[in-house]
């Protein structure tokens, strides 16, 4: 049985993403607000894609070894 290790680093985009989640909660209800929020969501989605291309990489590197 393989062995996953899992990374305890988090992801640029998901730091980036929190930071517009702040900014965002600070603003009242209305278009800019959205925004952010759909930026962040966007963000969120390309770390998620990130982690797991990461993921591909590695086992695909430890089927040749």
């Amino acid at each position: 049985m393989a062995h996953m290790q899992v990374s305890t680093e988090t992801s640029t985009w998901l730091l980036q993403a929190k930071d517009i989640l702040d900014e965002a909660r600070r603003l009242k209800p209305g278009p800019e607000r959205d925004e952010l929020r759909q930026t962040a969501k966007v963000l969120r989605e390309i770390a998620k894609l990130e982690a797991t291309s990461e993921l591909a990489l590695e086992r695909d590197w430890r089927q040749r070894t």
